[in-house]
């Protein structure tokens, strides 16, 4: 069995937010925001996350852009120039439009937890990914924490 999580760190202080991880065995946190450099982000700023995963629960980061929406889909939805509906079926579009996505190993997100901003995943990308992610295979679980 693969296991992915996923976890936004709103409504989380950094205590949770690592025990939470070391908590459910996570060896990779993927950070899939577009911008993870905000300072609205507190300790989940880029640098300062890779830093304290390490640091604190031996976690190994990434950043990876190829599971995040593009700029334009964002501000169409935060502008709700479209619905939650439309953001998906776009956000689905756009994941296998990419390259780098075509031959997805999901083996490789085994114990890997997707980071996003949202404090729970219905409406948020992560949970997408996920979905992208499990695509078939009974053997991947999507646990969100």
């Amino acid at each position: 069995m693969i296991r992915v999580f996923t976890m936004g760190f709103t409504k989380k202080n950094a205590e949770e937010f690592f025990t939470i991880l070391k908590d459910h065995g996570v060896r990779k946190l993927i950070d899939i925001r577009l911008n993870n450099r905000s300072q609205l982000a507190g300790f989940t700023r880029g640098d300062d996350l890779k830093y304290f995963l390490k640091e604190l629960a031996g976690i190994e980061y990434e950043h990876n852009l190829e599971l995040a929406p593009t700029k334009e889909l964002l501000k169409k939805y935060q502008r709700k120039e479209i619905s939650w509906k439309e953001y998906e079926e776009e956000f689905r579009e756009t994941l296998e439009s990419r390259e780098g996505l075509r031959s997805i190993n999901q083996k490789d997100f085994d114990m890997s937890c997707l980071l996003c901003s949202e404090a729970t995943p219905e409406k948020c990308h992560r949970r997408l990914v996920a979905e992208f992610i499990k695509a078939d295979n009974e053997d991947v679980e999507v646990i969100h924490l």
